[in-house]
């Protein structure tokens, strides 16, 4: 897999992919290009049928600062003699944009950990949030930055984060844009694991992701899937939705290979997905 980035970096080994952010001068701050990007990674690895998960991690002294405020700035600059709703329709189709390009790492097959060190603030809450696991470092802190530069957190962090934080606490951080811990994170349970250092949280990282890639990967993508789901239905409607998944996959060589793997104490090699035609 051959694929270069301007603000990422996407290595493969085996059946895992890391992708990491790049900006390390910019303290991984995320302009338009690294967006774009993570969106057209996420959506990349989705076709892949020989990725089975995806560590997502941060070069240089933090994870990400989050939003690039200077060229989100100058992104908001508008001539003024425009039209006052042609320029907020158009807004809304940007902001709606920046969605889709973290929204891609959830509808992605494969299971993505992010590896977490240094800060984590604003947009990179976002980036986590929308990430299946979370492993970060013992030095590791985050903000829910957006408050403080007079913002409402827009790119998932307020619709995903109350399926991962405490809705009090939550609301808390979104309020104050107070710093947090990763202790606190971990009381919590935002993070999965806490590690000692950057290279050691990429390395549980890429434990879970190593485990996650001996599974059968139709199991795997059904499981995320029906998760997913069913965060965002009612019981009711997760319940149907599973029982129309299995009684299709569960046709499929897996089960009886995963069984007898079982029985036998053996470990047993999974075919890959099949890519789509398009």
């Amino acid at each position: 897999m051959t694929k270069t980035y301007e603000t990422l970096t996407l290595t493969v080994k085996d059946a895992v992919a890391h992708v990491s952010l790049s900006r390390p001068d910019q303290l991984n701050a995320m302009n338009r290009a690294m967006f774009r990007e993570i969106g057209e990674v996420f959506r990349h690895l989705d076709t892949q049928s020989d990725i089975r998960a995806v560590v997502l991690s941060g070069e240089g002294k933090h994870f990400t600062a989050g939003l690039d405020l200077k060229e989100s700035g100058e992104s908001l600059f508008t001539p003024g003699d425009a039209d006052p709703a042609r320029v907020r329709e158009k807004l809304r189709r940007h902001i709606l944009w920046l969605q889709d390009c973290f929204t891609a790492i959830e509808q992605c097959r494969a299971p993505v950990i992010a590896a977490i060190h240094g800060a984590c603030l604003g947009g990179g809450i976002d980036l986590i949030s929308a990430c299946d696991m979370r492993v970060a470092s013992e030095d590791c802190w985050f903000a829910i930055q957006e408050i403080n530069v007079a913002i409402v957190a827009d790119v998932g962090t307020l619709q995903r984060a109350p399926y991962l934080l405490p809705n009090g606490i939550l609301r808390e951080l979104a309020l104050t844009g107070r710093k947090f811990t990763v202790q606190e994170a971990d009381k919590y349970g935002f993070v999965n694991a806490v590690a000692p250092d950057r290279g050691e949280a990429i390395e549980a990282a890429f434990a879970l992701a190593e485990t996650i890639a001996s599974k059968s990967p139709l199991a795997v993508a059904g499981t995320k899937a029906v998760l997913n789901h069913s965060r965002d239905h009612s019981v009711a409607d997760g319940l149907d939705y599973v029982a129309t998944w299995n009684s299709g996959m569960l046709l499929g060589e897996d089960l009886m290979k995963a069984a007898t793997a079982a029985l036998t104490r053996q470990t047993v090699t999974f075919a890959p997905l099949m890519e789509s035609d398009d």
